[in-house]
């Protein structure tokens, strides 16, 4: 069964942005081959947006519930407003794309160049915290929802897609550069 956070924002900017959570591992064969293969193990158990006018998080709590989640995320992403931001464009892109069979553009980056961490963007950028328990580490929040602390897994997606939003209203964005797209 999906489950749904959703606030109000304000915030002066066009298009969406996008944050997702996943469980799973990189197929280390293709590993930084440029092989989008190596997505293949990856899958989405958050799936949270941004815009203009609110946040809003989708999610699951059971593994069974990733099919269901996929087609929620496939009924909804083609009416989002774009154009689309995230903080890198190649995990959300191609994960979206195998888990949804089809392709996701992302038109616009945030990371200032390719393995920024957001943690040094957030820092440099005098951002607060938004209260992500994980201080930008990704790799707890997937623990934390394997573990079933969903809450804290939510108010992750939730502190990463404000601090995303934060990023670009202080330093814009820029054009993702050599990404292809592998659809299923």
């Amino acid at each position: 069964m999906i489950q749904e956070y959703r606030e109000g924002v304000s915030a002066d900017f066009t298009g969406t942005i996008i944050d997702i959570e996943t469980i799973g591992t990189f197929n280390e064969r293709y590993r930084y081959t440029g092989d989008h293969r190596e997505y293949e193990g990856i899958q989405q158990v958050i799936f949270g947006l941004i815009n203009s006018q609110y946040l809003r998080i989708f999610y699951i709590t059971q593994k069974d519930d990733i099919p269901e989640l996929n087609e929620k995320v496939t009924g909804i992403i083609d009416n989002l407003e774009k154009p689309f931001y995230a903080f890198n464009t190649a995990f959300e892109q191609n994960v979206l794309s195998y888990q949804l069979g089809k392709e996701i553009i992302f038109e616009n980056e945030l990371q200032r160049e390719k393995y920024e961490s957001k943690a040094n963007a957030v820092r440099e950028l005098g951002i607060i915290n938004h209260g992500d328990p994980f201080n930008d580490k990704g790799i707890l929040c997937m623990y934390a929802w394997q573990n079933g602390k969903f809450e804290q897994a939510v108010a992750h997606n939730r502190a990463c897609l404000l601090k995303e939003r934060d990023i670009l209203l202080r330093r814009g964005y820029r054009k993702p550069n050599g990404l292809e797209l592998f659809v299923k």
